[in-house]
């Protein structure tokens, strides 16, 4: 996290000084240069407001889908819209994963249509919940990691100083993105303890919304292939009907692969519905 100075030993357990965030970020920048460079120095600058039109033909459904086409309805007072990761760090071009997810950002619409789904599901009253990420110093005693763990521990990605401590998080790579703050701290919404890996198997979404009798969720929020696909996964087996807004997540594209893509392919095998933003959010009015 920006700014994360306290003082740092061996006995801290967090290894994370701004010297070795800023050396780890321009790696992972690097190691993504020859699938995301290009074409993230191409929209550096820009906003864009909805996927365009050569990202909805890249990534159309088939003209003739292979497997049965199912639909969720929406049910006032049993659905709710479930962010995950809404923070600068994912969506923020000041953010440690820009290099590798800034392209699929942007060609997405992300950043916007995410918003597009809080002024939706708060105009008609419907639950938001948000799924954040965390990492605090004891998090980076971990004694073994997966590839993209090490690498978000390695970029300082999601750091704050502890669970109790808000130092330094107002604008840091764990904060919300700056527009989404008077939809997510408007008193209503349910901010979540934080999940660790990908899935919310380790916090309190199911809680949350078990007790406020939710059953449907339409889920959005970063990143495509990992958190946001284990949420729809863990939800699945929870027993939760789950639509996914397709173009309100983005993927890292790297030379391993195009994490978008691999989500959107299992999207239309698992989820109970893949909506468009714009289709998510007419839906969700005609609900109220």
């Amino acid at each position: 996290m920006k700014n994360h100075d306290h003082p740092h030993t061996v006995a801290c357990g967090c290894d994370v000084t701004p010297e070795r965030v800023d050396m780890a970020r321009r790696r992972l920048m690097a190691g993504a240069a020859g699938a995301a460079a290009a074409g993230a120095a191409a929209i550096t600058g820009t906003t864009a407001t909805a996927a365009t039109d050569e990202a909805r033909a890249y990534y159309a459904d088939p003209e003739t889908p292979g497997l049965p086409q199912i639909d969720m309805d929406i049910v006032p007072g049993r659905t709710a819209l479930v962010v995950t990761d809404p923070q600068i760090d994912f969506l923020s071009e000041d953010g440690v994963t820009w290099g590798v997810v800034g392209e699929s950002v942007t060609e997405q619409g992300t950043v916007d249509n995410i918003e597009k789904l809080f002024i939706a599901a708060k105009a008609a009253g419907m639950p938001v919940f948000i799924s954040p990420h965390y990492y605090y110093p004891h998090d980076h005693g971990w004694q073994f990691e997966g590839t993209l763990e090490a690498t978000m521990h390695a970029i300082g990605m999601f750091d704050r100083l502890g669970p109790l401590n808000l130092d330094n998080f107002e604008g840091s790579g764990a904060d919300w993105m700056p527009q989404y703050k008077k939809y997510i701290e408007d008193g209503k919404t349910v901010v979540c303890s934080p999940h660790k890996v990908y899935s919310p198997a380790q916090n309190d979404l199911n809680l949350q919304m078990r007790k406020r009798g939710i059953d449907k969720v339409i889920l959005a929020g970063m990143s495509a292939n990992l958190c946001t696909q284990a949420h729809l996964y863990e939800l699945l087996e929870l027993g939760y009907e789950v639509a996914v807004v397709r173009d309100a997540t983005a993927g890292a594209k790297v030379p391993e692969g195009d994490g978008y893509l691999a989500a959107i392919i299992n999207f239309r095998m698992v989820a109970n519905g893949v909506w468009w933003t714009d289709e998510a959010v007419e839906r969700i009015g005609n609900s109220a």
